[in-house]
């Protein structure tokens, strides 16, 4: 019996230390998050918190035709080369995280329509794309 009281112990220890690593791994994990998403944020306060693809993008929302967004007047054309240089001065990790936080400023200036904002964030989600940049596309939440 105390060989089995023994082995009970040892087998509720053993739980016990292995859940307390579990608790410190994911708390390094959350730490790192953290720590990358804060990096990422000095990154895009750095690059005028893509201002120059926030222009671009708030520019594509308001297009009429979405045909006409593949023939890009040269303004157009200059406003994505300023954003795809911004984005390609962030590091990979961090430029999604730069273009939601491009269309989050346009959210909230709250001047677009429904279907311009619709619009806009579908060309935000390829912006990395069109900048021949990874990641290739971005996830947009609306």
């Amino acid at each position: 019996m105390a060989k089995l009281t023994i082995l009970v112990a040892s087998l509720v220890a053993l739980l016990a230390l292995a859940q307390a690593a579990s608790t410190i791994t994911t708390t390094e994990a959350e730490e790192a998050n953290a720590k990358q998403q804060q990096g990422c944020s000095k990154q895009i306060q750095r690059q005028q918190n893509l201002r120059d693809c926030q222009r671009y993008l708030r520019q594509q929302g308001r297009e009429e035709d979405v045909a006409m967004i593949n023939d890009q007047k040269p303004q157009q054309q200059q406003q994505l080369r300023q954003c795809c240089k911004q984005l390609q001065n962030l590091d990979e990790q961090c430029r999604c995280e730069g273009v939601r936080e491009a269309v989050r400023r346009q959210r909230g200036q709250g001047k677009m329509q429904d279907e311009e904002m619709r619009k806009m964030t579908q060309q935000a989600e390829n912006l990395p794309s069109k900048c021949n940049l990874s990641p290739q596309q971005c996830q947009i939440s609306q």
